[in-house]
């Protein structure tokens, strides 16, 4: 897909990790739920399009009720798209998920977005009383029953996760298909195929290896896209980094972070901590955007050349981070790497 550089969208992605201040204090859930808000502000200022919170039911990270998070944003902001990064759409109800975003929408005056997936931290299901067991089946009807919601009301709809509809209206109404509505992979060939089959823009969320290891999974959409009869869609990426003036510095302020949440998440699920030359070789050349603006810009421009990107996304928070460092890396990115990306990739076009 040849996109024109000025149409790729740009965003920032929060996980509402806990910050710290600048004497190392942790800061509180609310204070964070605030920085958050203020972060948000910032990356409009500074020309970022786009500002998306995830959900998650753990310790250190405040963003379960994103939607509320992303309506003060929304009071406090005019142009800047306001989405979810990654909404489990497994635990959710979609009618709920529908009204939640439409009223977004309409607080925003039209800038409401979505990434739904199936979630790979697995806390919501035990929290709200679903069974892993119906992983599947759960994000498959449930996407069945938000898309037709999004696009053509009144809906009539029957399956085996919640209550039938008959010809059942929502409020508040949208314009059929007016919210932008994304599906959040991890690696599944079969997701990247569902996403297709519903007609629905693909988000890769690319943590680890090259991001052009995914390409087979971006051809992949676009020949199903065409076998199903729809028109071509974007392809986006959501991946981790880090922004300061140098790549030293940019490294040596990323890393003992990204040790320390690593180690975490390796011990619950059995795989090693990261080691430094591993980390080094993800910040050269794979899935870690970290270093100076000119490194991450040209990274950024190989990923979208490489994948045929519409969309790129940055998650700048992670466990524990200074605040000054989530501020740096938001003001960095959207006054110097994306106006740079931008022109790396104009170039290309010449």
């Amino acid at each position: 897909m040849n996109v024109d550089p000025a149409d790729i969208e740009f965003g920032l992605n929060s996980f509402g990790e806990v910050a710290t201040d600048d004497d190392g204090r942790i800061l509180s859930d609310a204070e964070t739920v605030r920085l958050i808000i203020e972060e948000a502000e910032l990356a409009e200022s500074v020309g970022v399009d786009s500002f998306s919170v995830g959900e998650h039911y753990r310790a250190g990270m405040v963003d379960s009720a994103n939607h509320v998070i992303l309506a003060a944003i929304a009071g406090r902001t005019s142009r800047i798209r306001l989405g979810t990064s990654v909404t489990v759409l497994s635990t959710q109800d979609p009618v709920r998920l529908y009204a939640e975003s439409a009223t977004l929408d309409a607080a925003s005056d039209g800038r409401a977005q979505l990434i739904v997936g199936r979630a790979s931290s697995v806390e919501s299901f035990p929290l709200f009383g679903y069974d892993l067991a119906d992983y599947e089946t759960l994000f498959e009807e449930k996407l069945d029953l938000l898309t037709r919601l999004m696009r053509d009301q009144p809906v009539t709809w029957e399956g085996t996760v919640r209550s039938a509809l008959d010809q059942q209206i929502v409020v508040p109404g949208i314009e059929p298909g007016s919210i932008p509505t994304w599906v959040g992979v991890g690696g599944s060939p079969q997701s990247v195929i569902r996403a297709a089959r519903y007609g629905l823009p693909l988000m890769l969320a690319i943590i680890g290896g090259h991001p052009g290891r995914f390409a087979p999974y971006a051809d992949l959409y676009r020949r199903s896209l065409h076998e199903f009869g729809h028109p071509e869609l974007p392809v986006g990426e959501h991946s981790l980094g880090l922004i300061a003036p140098t790549d030293e510095e940019a490294r040596e302020a990323h890393w003992p972070l990204w040790h320390r949440v690593m180690t975490t998440i390796g011990t619950e699920r059995g795989f090693p901590a990261p080691t430094p030359e591993h980390y080094l070789a993800d910040t050269q050349g794979g899935a870690l955007f970290v270093g100076a603006p000119e490194t991450v810009a040209a990274r950024i421009a190989d990923a979208i050349r490489t994948l045929g990107l519409g969309r790129f996304d940055l998650k700048y928070d992670l466990m524990h981070a200074p605040r000054a460092l989530r501020e740096r890396t938001i003001r960095l990115h959207g006054t110097h790497v994306i106006p740079r990306v931008r022109e790396l990739l104009a170039e290309g076009r010449r």
